[in-house]
């Protein structure tokens, strides 16, 4: 049995573990890199094994740096069915839809702009791709064990981080290899509490977090401190969002201040991004996942205009009265908040609001991290917004909550490799983990291949 780490090993995204079993070559997770060019290349080169050599693809969950790369591998040859619970096969069609559609308008963007060194610029994938790559998904429920191949089987417990999530277990001739996901939080006022799991032979843990901890701040008092301040100035506040999970959590906290009258009855809420709107419809569909009850789901989905369409979503950077835009990506690096940014980045009345991990290389980061000016579109634009990170409101588990989920286990796996964090993150938890449970624990490295005994 071999174990192969071809992304998220020393970065957070783009994660894909290759899980070799005698003659069988079985994939977990399949995402886009993301953040820095250098990691943003490596979409584009050729994946380390033929796609038509892998049997089988199980899927954590449905973010993109987990799931994103999927349409390119089957698209470059890939046949195999692809495994997931059926809430992360819903996001994916909306969400892998979406990349397709920015990547194809990037291209045309930066051909019809002269704004790419290749021509003509090329998307990664196709909305056919995408298609094609639905096809061959097939539903597992949480909390069983399926059958992959003879003697190889799998099950996904609930990792509590977005709607669908989980953590991915392998069974080979009692052996028993445990993929975390990105794991869960758990208070969030939204999703359910992660699933303890209690034995791995190897474990494959995310490290997102593992060098901090999360602000204990009440997220709706601090939420409603920068939204009263930025409307008494006359300013708009724009909340680049992860459209899965983080734009619904962030409806419910909105209308959770609305209803105790800490912000205005009137103040418009819009959600301007087709996904994002896509993305509450599922929610409303699996109320049985959520920690919310049915009505506060209805009425707190409820709270916001969504817009659709093209011209309505430009129409939002002329409206002269304050305002809150929820829009996608959640670091960004694409989408119609890139628009919104344009407008009210120079905006010293305005606010920007991030509401979760920003990738090094993002705009996000970049931002936050205090630049004066931000390049979009080949064009600089200063940076005089007020800027916010409520980093409380993050869907991974942070240090404190990772070696908690770890507290679950009865034995020490054989070894714990670290991956899906930045080097210091990981490194950090490696130690916590070696120092208060004595296990034997690595950051996994990219590339890198590793014998399981």
């Amino acid at each position: 049995m071999k174990l192969s780490f071809f992304g998220a090993a020393g970065d957070v995204t783009g994660s894909r573990f290759l899980l070799e079993v005698q003659e069988r070559r079985i994939l977990i997770d399949c995402g886009l890199f993301q953040g820095l060019k250098q990691l943003r290349l490596r979409n584009w080169s050729k994946f380390p094994v033929a796609p038509s050599s892998i049997e089988a693809i199980l899927l954590t969950h449905a973010h993109l740096d987990h799931s994103g790369y999927l349409p390119r591998l089957v698209h470059d040859g890939y046949r195999g069915k692809i495994y997931a619970t059926q809430g992360t096969i819903d996001l994916c069609e909306i969400l892998l839809a979406d990349s397709a559609h920015i990547q194809e308008s990037d291209a045309d963007f930066a051909n019809r702009h002269r704004l790419s060194k290749h021509t003509p610029a090329l998307p990664l994938y196709t909305i056919k791709d995408v298609q094609n790559t639905m096809r061959q998904f097939r539903p597992v429920p949480f909390d069983t064990v399926h059958q992959l191949a003879p003697e190889i089987h799998a099950g996904f417990s609930r990792a509590g981080h977005i709607l669908g999530a989980s953590s991915v277990e392998i069974y080979w001739k009692g052996r028993r290899i445990v993929f975390s996901g990105d794991v869960g939080r758990y208070n969030d006022p939204l999703m359910c509490t992660p699933a303890n799991v209690n034995y791995a032979d190897y474990l494959i843990l995310e490290s997102t977090y593992g060098d901090r901890l999360h602000d204990q701040r009440d997220p709706k008092e601090r939420l409603a401190e920068i939204i009263q301040k930025t409307i008494q100035r006359g300013g708009t506040v724009v909340i680049p969002s992860f459209a899965v999970g983080r734009a619904q959590l962030l409806l419910v906290l909105l209308h959770q201040l609305k209803k105790l009258g800490r912000l205005p009855a009137n103040l418009p809420i819009y959600v301007d991004s087709p996904m994002s709107t896509d993305v509450v419809d599922i929610y409303r569909s699996y109320k049985n996942e959520l920690r919310i009850d049915e009505a506060l789901c209805t009425e707190a989905f409820s709270c916001a205009q969504y817009v659709r369409d093209v011209e309505e979503s430009k129409k939002l950077d002329s409206m002269p009265m304050p305002k809150i835009i929820i829009s996608a990506s959640g670091m960004a690096t694409g989408g119609r908040v890139i628009h919104h940014l344009k407008r009210f980045l120079p905006d010293s009345r305005a606010s920007i609001v991030f509401a979760g991990f920003q990738a090094v290389g993002t705009r996000g980061a970049k931002i936050l991290h205090g630049a004066q000016s931000i390049k979009i579109h080949g064009q600089y634009y200063p940076v005089r917004a007020e800027i916010n990170n409520l980093s409380m409101l993050s869907a991974h588990a942070d240090a404190d909550e990772l070696m908690r989920w770890l507290s679950n286990f009865t034995l020490p796996p054989k070894e714990t490799f670290l991956v899906h964090g930045e080097p210091e993150s990981a490194d950090t938890l490696r130690l916590r983990i070696k120092d208060e449970l004595g296990w034997s624990c690595r950051a996994a490295s990219y590339m890198e291949t590793i014998e399981l005994l």
